[in-house]
């Protein structure tokens, strides 16, 4: 069976609203079709690869070879995590979670795009809030990072939201013209203090390995907790 090859397909997050998970082909295709349908408002670009200025043929075909590299490319030292975030059953966007030499660096960072249909709905920190418990609570983190353009209110006010703070400046070209990316940074004490949604973590154990950690991450049950 695949998970006897690949465990990762057997990983569930789940939220009060949300499931996160691999997909299967099917799922895929829809995920794809979400993102032909666009996934921000056209006059704004939030990325430094302007995948989603591609037709949305072209982009839809993009999402599907894009999932299929990041999983092609796994290793132990340097993964990339590109879970489909399902509300009711159907998928709305991509939460990917990533690390380098995890178990040294104890640091994970986070990417995501959410259909424009399902934006101003709470569901970018509910799945961004999943990725975290996952990497704090079972992972063994101590900081998640993040970045986002200045000017990318929505990327910033989820990170406000779950209590990240301010981790530097990067200038870059685009176009011809400057933008500048705000660094993030959350660690586990400052998540420990917030308030968080529910979530759970299924057929994780068997992963482990995969993410370099050889069965030495800490538990829920080792960490101090806090109300909320």
């Amino acid at each position: 069976m695949l998970v006897d090859h690949f465990p990762l397909t057997e990983l569930r997050l789940r939220t009060p609203r949300l499931e996160l998970r691999l997909p299967d082909p099917e799922e895929l295709a829809a995920l794809a079709d979400v993102a032909a349908d666009g996934v921000h408002d056209p006059a704004y670009m939030p990325f430094r690869i302007r995948w989603s200025e591609l037709p949305p043929a072209e982009r839809a075909r993009s999402v599907v070879l894009h999932h299929w590299s990041v999983l092609g490319q796994w290793t132990p030292r340097e993964w990339r995590l590109p879970l489909t975030v399902f509300r009711d059953g159907a998928p709305v966007g991509v939460q990917l979670l990533k690390a380098v030499d995890l178990a040294i660096t104890t640091e994970c960072s986070t990417g995501s795009w959410l259909g424009r249909r399902y934006h101003r709905q709470g569901i970018g920190a509910e799945m961004r809030a999943a990725v975290a418990h996952l990497a704090f609570t079972h992972l063994g983190a101590t900081d998640l990072v993040s970045s986002a353009f200045t000017d990318n209110a929505a990327s910033l006010g989820v990170s406000t939201k779950l209590g990240y703070t301010d981790d530097g400046i990067e200038r870059h070209e685009d176009r011809g013209r400057l933008r500048v990316i705000r660094r993030l940074r959350l660690t586990r004490q400052a998540w420990l203090e917030r308030e968080r949604p529910d979530v759970t973590v299924d057929g994780l154990t068997r992963c482990l390995a995969l993410m370099g950690l050889n069965g030495s991450a800490a538990s829920e049950d080792d960490r101090p907790q806090s109300p909320g």
